[in-house]
């Protein structure tokens, strides 16, 4: 269980955090970015949430859960994996946890408009925050994929698509909250040109 007694320590002042495993790394660190954007995307979702939570209570439930599994996605990568034993079974994301958000991709995708165009962000308050999520979501993706890159790094191949999907999830919820598509704003290519 987490215990947080005193919010402030000083063992960043020199620009440094620790991660789960007690190794210091720079803030700058890939690692620290990326679940540092995780933590991003999870401010994110909260704030959508306040345009969900009475209108769309199935939605942000939905929303609720995710944002749970992103901490879960926070403490995977806050505890590499460098194949030495931790003496504890560290969080990881699991296969259930993105199937579970396939699902409610599913359920919500089937009564949405099909698209005819590339949407903009926009529409409902509620779906422009919804997309800045998914923003977040994708960066956060991007970095990583990029930490993969890394020699020597190690991030969970289900953590990568767990962010993946919820990224598609985000965009589809968007949809749904834009009166199932009907309310999207659409791009019109060379538009203003």
């Amino acid at each position: 269980m987490v215990k947080l007694n005193k919010i402030y320590t000083r063992t960043g002042d020199d620009g440094t955090t620790g991660l789960g495993t007690g190794e210091r790394r720079l803030k700058s660190d890939l690692r620290i970015d990326a679940y540092g954007t995780i933590d991003e995307a999870n401010a994110c979702i909260g704030m959508a949430r306040i345009h969900t939570a009475a209108t769309y209570p199935a939605i942000d439930a939905m929303l609720g859960r995710i944002q749970n599994d992103l901490f879960d996605l926070g403490a995977d990568l806050a505890v590499p994996d460098d194949g030495k034993p931790l003496g504890y079974e560290p969080l990881r994301i699991t296969a259930a946890q993105t199937d579970r958000v396939e699902k409610d991709i599913d359920l919500l995708n089937k009564d949405l408009q099909p698209l005819k165009s590339f949407v903009l962000n926009g529409g409902t308050p509620a779906a422009a925050a919804l997309h800045l999520a998914r923003t977040v979501a994708r960066r956060a993706e991007r970095i990583m994929v990029a930490l993969t890159q890394d020699p020597g790094e190690h991030v969970n191949r289900e953590a990568i698509r767990y962010i993946n999907r919820v990224s598609d999830f985000l965009f589809v919820a968007a949809r749904a909250v834009n009166d199932n598509g009907n309310a999207d704003v659409l791009w019109v290519p060379g538009k203003n040109r």
